[in-house]
């Protein structure tokens, strides 16, 4: 199985975007994804993909499985969109790391163990999801904190989308600190299947931090504000929005889209994974068959 989280310390650089589109990108190679996003904000990967409308609802939710107060199924929760399986996102997370000290304070009580960021791998291996699903993305938020830690717990891999910009070439320079971190903090070791970068216009300064990145580059996305921001006024992944938003496709367009199942080919090949139906890259008439 292949599992990663998408992650940067900094925010604003297409980390849910680049989230969603590795999930449909998988979902065209015929394999079977599950994305499980954790952001507490509202322009979330829910929202993206347009499965947000119950999350202010008194409804079963991931965090309700996470604190062991389930109303239903695990495969309840799942919605299926372009696809791709999503866990969508639910209010109740704003107060995760509140909701999972008072379990631990409780299981401790009673004289029973409670690690507060392995819930969510629990709650997948109970479900079966590394035997039901062939790739397994997690989404958290950026500030560290009990959904980032659960997400790393549950997957052990980053793909990191990096700024070609000052603010970006501090998040690189802290890469190899933050990976150490997260290692000791969970007692698990976390590795960078590959970080890209996003918004390129291959200036002297965004080659210099091109360089000075230690992990593996498969793609350079360049600046696609009007994309991205299509891709969230019609709720839906860069795929959908240039095959059935577009009335003209733009070559550079299509070619963003290449590239987005390039990274998704390139990750499954680390993972040791085989795609059984994949594309010709950027191909928008291709039929999704899946396994």
């Amino acid at each position: 199985m292949l599992a990663y989280s998408t992650y940067s310390e900094a925010g604003g650089v297409g980390k849910t975007t680049t989230a969603a589109n590795l999930a449909v990108a998988h979902a065209r190679a015929g394999l079977n994804p599950l994305v499980v996003p954790l952001d507490p904000q509202d322009g979330n990967l829910s929202r993206l993909l347009d499965v947000d409308e119950r999350r202010t609802e008194p409804v079963d939710n991931l965090v309700r499985h996470m604190i062991r107060r389930p109303k239903g199924d695990f495969d309840d929760l799942v919605r299926t969109v372009e696809g791709v399986d999503i866990i969508p996102e639910h209010n109740m997370l704003s107060d995760l790391t509140e909701y999972l000290q008072r379990e631990k304070d409780q299981a401790e009580a009673m004289g029973e163990a409670f690690g507060m960021h392995a819930q969510l791998l629990r709650v997948l291996r109970d479900a079966g999801v590394p035997e039901k699903y062939d790739v397994l993305i997690c989404d958290p938020p950026a500030s560290e904190g009990p959904h980032l830690y659960n997400a790393i717990h549950a997957t052990r891999s980053l793909v990191i989308p990096v700024e070609p910009s000052a603010k970006g070439q501090a998040a690189v320079q802290g890469l190899e600190s933050l990976v150490s971190g997260l290692q000791d903090q969970l007692d698990v070791d976390v590795g960078v299947l590959a970080a890209i970068l996003v918004g390129f216009k291959n200036t002297r300064d965004q080659r210099t931090i091109l360089n000075e990145i230690e992990y593996s580059v498969p793609e350079i996305i360049g600046e696609r504000t009007s994309l991205m921001e299509g891709c969230w006024m019609q709720q839906c992944s860069a795929f959908k929005y240039v095959r059935e938003y577009r009335e003209r496709r733009r070559d550079y367009e299509v070619d963003t889209l290449a590239q987005f199942d390039q990274i998704a080919r390139y990750l499954e090949q680390e993972a040791g994974l085989e795609a059984p139906n994949p594309p010709e890259p950027g191909d928008l008439e291709h039929e999704v068959m899946t396994a």
